[in-house]
């Protein structure tokens, strides 16, 4: 798996600042697939990070990097479990609560818009997409935004300043390793 994919798509989760990230890669095979995850999560858990497919369309996977703690700690807001009620999440584990995305995004039709909650997008953020069924945003940036413009506007210019950061360093040759802020 390429590092630089990683840093393009995920640097504000690797530096701590973002619950999760999704991106796409194109593996040569299910074998590659388990084996790149595998090699990779032999970096990032011990620095309080995961990776793991969700799911294979075509010849490419929908991978999720994520901090657990920090999608348990987004996933315990009271709007963020209202919502995640709504989709037949139950109580549980973190473990529990990914198995019902995954299987959400392997068997609906319409993709589950509940997974801005395991990115750390806003609640009212997420709830507004889907409400207004992806119309009416206040602004459109990394998630469109129905709440607070500002505070969004804020934390877009952080992520991008973050993955600005982080290419400039991979590119000067620090490993991915060093760049991982430990959780």
């Amino acid at each position: 798996m390429s590092e630089e994919i990683l840093i393009q798509y995920t640097s504000p989760t690797l530096a701590g600042l973002k619950p999760g990230n999704l991106f796409t890669f194109k593996f040569s095979g299910k074998a590659d697939m388990r084996d790149s995850i595998q090699k990779m999560n032999k970096t990032l858990v011990p620095k309080g990070l995961c990776m793991i497919p969700l799911c294979e369309r075509g010849e490419r996977t929908l991978v999720y990097l994520f901090r657990p703690s920090m999608v348990e700690e987004k996933l315990s807001d009271s709007k963020a479990r209202e919502i995640l009620d709504r989709y037949g999440y139950q109580e549980g584990t973190m473990g529990q609560k990914l198995s019902t995305l995954i299987s959400r995004i392997r068997q609906e039709k319409d993709f589950p818009h509940e997974i801005g909650l395991f990115l750390g997008y806003p609640p009212e953020d997420v709830e507004g997409f889907i409400v207004n069924k992806a119309s009416n945003a206040k602004y459109t940036g990394i998630w469109k935004v129905y709440g607070d413009e500002e505070r969004a506007k804020s934390t877009f210019q952080k992520y991008q300043h973050c993955t600005e950061i982080y290419s400039r360093q991979w590119k000067k040759g620090m490993r991915l390793e060093k760049l991982i802020v430990p959780a």
